[in-house]
């Protein structure tokens, strides 16, 4: 006889996740919210991670551990492990992050609350590989150019129906693959963001991007960046991903990227040679900011963070007085890529429009939790 179904189901992908791996196992099953099953499943670990999750899973029967004999890579291992989800919610969790205590039961009531929406993000503290907070919530996030999610795979709720419609992960957005499930997503149902800080995303060595091989991260990423112009532009980005890849040179973008890891790690990162090498530069700001950025966080990386600590202060304290409320934010894309009617609708407003679309909506937001 199977076991009644849980509300939730969390999933999680693992790969070579030590040392981290028992606190993020820790802070799930250290919920307020109880009603879930924890699905887990070990893309081929080689660093014990394996063998300590079989412990965990001999120890609490809320955890059922998937086990893969080859690696599948973060696209694919994402995708497996959230088809075999049993709940009708699905929460995602990165192997070497970490969920506060009340993320589960935040995110379950905003779905509680409005039907009408299917996935729930939430803010996240940055975490280094020691620990420390080395970045509070960014509330910023929120208002950002809406063809960035302010939120990633890490503290991501939705219905399952919802993840099924918009057709789950794809391996052609491997790197970003959380951000392109977002984006399609947000074409099918309204998505809402708890402001506040439910989750702690860990910037180290054990991070999926900065573990894995180089020029097939850059690429990556490169394309990443490429799909973010044409929605930009109200595009459609599908034709790019089955497009032949080019070993030619990357947006300079992807360097501060691939660089942000180990500068929040504490690190000096050594980026500089590797764009003027691989960097796709020209006389445009791109060019120049990456190369400031490079050239600074080689040089001298702690005054780079507390340089950017000061640019992100002076964008939160904007952002809470746009917005000064605990309630749920509602977040839009600009142009879901493969909704055609609402790119031709969306290229006749101005960003102007569009803002004060958005403004009125979380305003509505508020009247409807006040």
């Amino acid at each position: 006889m199977l076991a009644e179904v849980p509300r939730v189901s969390v999933v999680m992908p693992v790969h070579n996740a030590l040392p981290y791996l028992d606190a993020a196992i820790e802070s799930i099953l250290g919920q307020t919210f109880r009603d879930f099953e924890f699905v887990i499943l070990d893309d081929a670990s080689t660093d014990g991670s394996t063998e300590r999750l079989r412990q965990w899973a001999s120890k609490d029967r809320r955890i059922r551990l998937l086990e893969e004999s080859r690696n599948l890579g973060p696209a694919v291992s994402s995708e497996r492990v959230a088809r075999a989800a049993r709940a009708p919610i699905v929460a995602r969790m990165d192997a070497d992050d970490i969920s506060y205590p009340t993320r589960l039961s935040d995110q379950v009531a905003v779905l509680d609350d409005h039907a009408e929406v299917g996935v729930v993000g939430g803010l996240y503290d940055i975490i280094d590989g020691r620990s420390r907070k080395i970045r509070g919530a960014e509330a910023w996030r929120l208002f950002q150019p809406a063809s960035i999610p302010p939120f990633g795979n890490g503290p991501l709720m939705y219905r399952r129906e919802v993840f099924d419609r918009a057709g789950g992960y794809r391996r052609e957005c491997e790197f970003w693959e959380d951000h392109d499930l977002i984006i399609r997503m947000s074409a099918i149902t309204r998505i809402m963001v708890v402001p506040r800080a439910i989750y702690q995303v860990r910037q180290s060595a054990v991070s999926t991007r900065f573990a894995s091989e180089q020029l097939r991260v850059e690429r990556a990423l490169d394309l990443m960046y490429r799909a973010r112009d044409r929605l930009d532009q109200n595009q459609s980005y599908d034709d790019l991903l089955n497009a032949p890849r080019s070993t030619e040179k990357v947006d300079p973008r992807v360097f501060i990227s691939l660089g942000s890891t180990a500068l929040w790690d504490g690190g000096r990162p050594r980026m500089l040679k590797r764009l003027l090498q691989r960097g796709r530069l020209g006389l445009n700001y791109r060019s120049l900011s990456a190369l400031v950025w490079a050239g600074w966080a080689g040089l001298e990386p702690r005054s780079l963070r507390a340089f950017i600590r000061l640019l992100l202060l002076r964008r939160n304290l904007r952002a809470t007085q746009i917005n000064p409320t605990d309630g749920p934010v509602a977040w839009a894309a600009v142009s879901p890529p493969g909704n055609k009617m609402k790119t031709a609708r969306m290229k006749t407003r101005s960003a102007r429009e569009q803002r004060r679309r958005a403004a009125e909506g979380r305003a509505e937001d508020r009247r409807r939790i006040a």
